[in-house]
């Protein structure tokens, strides 16, 4: 299903197909021989999302945009089932496994793999060709791997992430945290409540 969001509606390749259980929504293009399966989410809340060509997107993977942070995927990437990326760059030729995520203000390199299940950190830069094992966190710039099991590492790796602040826009040492950040949230989402429903892309 195609929707308009904030007076933004998709583009889409003709040669392009979507699922009709995919949700496609505002400011999204989708590039020649792009495939969009069943479930997933493609959705552009308050900034641009620009899939290349033969870009595949598996079934109910998430494609998010933010006003802070674009997406941009490149050519022949493969976005697996269940696989998220929110506010990132993703190179051409770059698989996404199963399970990964790719988090706000990250950099994926052309022909890199995120195995299953692994996570390429905020703000994070994967060099061109790196493997991100299944599983592994990769942080910082320049770019870290670790297991899942060392997250003190992890930790001290990207203590200037804040993550509240740079998404959410609220301070980590705001008293009533999560009751600002669901709030502001809340609020920015609700304008979903005006989408503006276009059909699926068979018109």
């Amino acid at each position: 299903m195609l929707y308009e969001h904030l007076g933004a509606r998709p583009r889409i390749h003709d040669t392009a197909v979507i699922a009709p259980t995919a949700v496609v929504s505002g400011d999204v293009e989708i590039g020649a021989g792009c495939q969009v399966l069943h479930g997933a989410v493609i959705t552009a809340e308050g900034g641009p999302i620009t899939l290349g060509a033969h870009v595949i997107v598996m079934e109910n993977a998430l494609v998010r945009a933010t006003a802070a942070n674009a997406v941009r995927i490149g050519d022949h990437t493969l976005v697996g089932t269940l696989a998220s990326i929110a506010g990132a760059t993703v190179g051409e030729e770059v698989f996404l496994a199963s399970g990964a995520r790719v988090f706000n203000g990250a950099i994926v390199g052309a022909r890199s793999e995120v195995r299953v299940n692994a996570i390429v950190q905020r703000r994070a830069r994967v060099p061109e060709g790196t493997v991100v094992p299944i599983g592994w966190v990769a942080v910082g710039d320049p770019l870290q791997l670790f297991s899942p099991d060392r997250d003190a590492e992890i930790a001290a790796a990207q203590p200037d992430l804040d993550f509240p602040g740079h998404v959410f826009g609220v301070d980590r040492d705001t008293p009533d945290l999560m009751v600002q950040l669901t709030e502001r949230y809340g609020s920015s989402l609700a304008r979903h409540a005006d989408d503006l429903p276009l059909g699926d892309a068979r018109g």
